[in-house]
C-alpha cells in the first residue's frame, strides 16, 4: 500500500504540473491631465498678454503694431517711421518668453533715407554737460 500511496501522489503532482508564478496584474498607466496642445496654447496666451503690456508701456506702442504668438513664435506686423522700432519690437518678444520672433513690421521710405543720411555723416556723439568739477 505504501507503493500504491507513493505512486498515486507522484501522478497527482505531474498532472498539476509545475507551479506556475502569481500573475501580476499589467500597470495602469497614469491618466492624461494636460494636454500638450493646450498647455502651449496656454503658454502662447501668457507670452502674448506680456508682450502686449510691454507695448502699453513702451514708445513703441503708439505705432499701432499688432503682435499674435503661435507655437512660441511671436509674430509682429505693422508699418513705423523709425528704424529703430522693428529692433525694439523683436528685443521686446524675446524678453516677454518668445522663443523665436517674425517680425513683418515695413519701415517707411522717409525713415530709411533719414537712417542712411545718418550713416553718411558719421556716428553722432553726446557731449556732456557737467555743472561741477569732479572731486577726487
Amino acid at each position: 500500500m505504501n507503493v500504491i500511496t507513493l505512486f498515486l501522489a507522484a501522478c497527482l503532482a505531474f498532472a498539476e504540473g509545475p507551479a506556475a508564478p502569481p500573475v501580476k496584474a499589467p500597470p495602469s498607466a497614469p491618466p492624461k491631465t494636460t494636454n500638450s496642445t493646450a498647455a502651449s496654447s496656454q503658454q502662447d496666451r501668457e507670452t502674448e498678454a506680456a508682450i502686449r503690456v510691454k507695448l502699453a508701456k513702451s514708445k513703441i506702442g503708439k505705432d499701432g503694431f499688432t503682435v499674435r504668438v503661435q507655437g512660441g513664435t511671436a509674430y509682429w506686423e505693422g508699418s513705423t517711421g523709425v528704424v529703430q522700432h522693428k529692433g525694439a519690437a523683436t528685443r521686446m518678444a524675446k524678453t516677454a518668453g518668445a522663443k523665436q520672433v517674425v517680425n513683418r513690421i515695413q519701415i517707411s521710405d522717409a525713415a530709411r533715407e533719414k537712417a542712411s543720411g545718418n550713416l553718411e555723416t558719421g556716428r553722432r556723439r553726446a557731449q556732456v554737460t557737467r555743472g561741477e568739477e569732479r572731486t577726487k
